[in-house]
């Protein structure tokens, strides 16, 4: 590194900000089971709450679409609407859970792809320079 040390020591630096900003793009991604798991037991919450409401068929239906795969375990089916819900909030917990699970081991992998690569393309540059009259 003869000269310009300082051009190829900022190139080698942005390869390393590159995977920086890869992990914190991924905590984005991490959290959305979370957000998901809030949402569908919020919406649990309220089937529960609408199913006392005198018109609670119409309203519960309404409701649908917040519950997602959870609609048929809750709005219909054996015992009363706050034992389904009680289970279907166990059964969309362990869901969520292998869900950020699996989000958390691809994260995971892809920071480690990029570090690898940054460190390779640093080191690439770095043999590069180390030549040059």
């Amino acid at each position: 590194m003869k000269r310009n040390g300082a051009t190829w020591t900022a190139f080698l630096v942005m390869a390393f900000a590159v995977v920086g900003l890869v992990g914190a793009f991924a905590t984005y991604a991490a959290q959305i089971p979370f957000e998901r798991a809030l949402a569908r037991s919020d919406a649990l919450d309220q089937a529960v709450a609408l199913s006392h409401q005198p018109d609670a068929p119409a309203r519960l239906q309404a409701l649908r679409d917040a519950l997602g795969d959870s609609a048929d375990h809750v709005l219909q089916g054996p015992g009363d609407i706050e034992t389904r819900a009680a289970a279907e909030r166990i059964r969309m917990l362990d869901a969520f859970g292998r869900e950020s699970e699996d989000i958390g081991m691809r994260l995971r992998i892809v920071i480690a792809v990029f570090a690898a690569a940054a460190a390779l393309f640093g080191a690439a540059v770095l043999g590069i320079v180390q030549r040059s009259p």
